[in-house]
């Protein structure tokens, strides 16, 4: 189990266990994908780590994948935020990096935002979160720990910290991994990034793909 940190944390960030297309590189938004058994472990290894911090309240994103997450973790009764569904990759939807910057060379999320009449601009997602930081910062009760998705939850994390989404292409988030967001001296920061205990009960760095 980590140690506390000096600092404890405004914000608990959760990314679900792997998926089916997790775990190929397949970009997943509103597809509602369940985890697999690898899924299933990584959010179990979380339970011990997640229950140091006592959260005061636990939001999840309406799919069935953070739902899951949450559920292994010991939050069944997680209350289910909308705001917190992944980007919608739009046309994107399914496609693999490789497949998307075949058609798009160079193409990010973070830069270019899903493809389509349904795929979200990198505005709309910063606006979403920045509503999200908002009712974060409004609870003094303690920590709000949230189950969601990779790219949604690397924009919050930029935002958080008063940047452009863009800098959340530099956050990597494996599936199964969390994030400490706080203050420092008054300042927002990042207390600790993608963590995630190894079979041993240690923080490890991951594989987990986009999405």
């Amino acid at each position: 189990m980590p140690s506390e940190p000096a600092q404890q944390p405004d914000l608990i960030v959760v990314r679900h266990g792997a998926t089916p297309w997790s775990a190929c590189g397949r970009h997943t938004s509103r597809t509602d994908l369940g985890l697999t058994p690898v899924g299933r472990a990584e959010a179990r290894r979380l339970r011990p780590w997640l229950a140091q911090w006592s959260p005061a309240t636990v939001w999840t994103s309406p799919l069935r994948r953070a739902r899951e997450t949450a559920n292994a973790c010991g939050f069944p009764d997680a209350r289910v935020v909308q705001a917190l569904h992944e980007w919608d990759y739009g046309d994107y939807e399914g496609l693999t990096l490789r497949e998307i910057q075949a058609e798009s060379p160079g193409w990010s999320v973070f830069a270019a935002g899903g493809a389509g009449a349904d795929g979200e601009s990198p505005a709309m997602v910063a606006a979403r979160v920045d509503d999200l930081i908002a009712r974060v910062r409004g609870h003094e009760a303690g920590p709000v720990l949230i189950f969601a998705h990779g790219h949604l939850l690397r924009a919050l994390a930029a935002r958080w910290l008063g940047q452009d989404v863009r800098l959340g292409a530099r956050l990597g988030l494996d599936s199964g991994a969390l994030g400490l967001l706080g203050r420092l001296h008054g300042e927002p920061a990042l207390l600790a990034w993608n963590l995630r205990p190894a079979d041993t009960g240690g923080p490890a760095g991951g594989l987990g793909r986009e999405a």
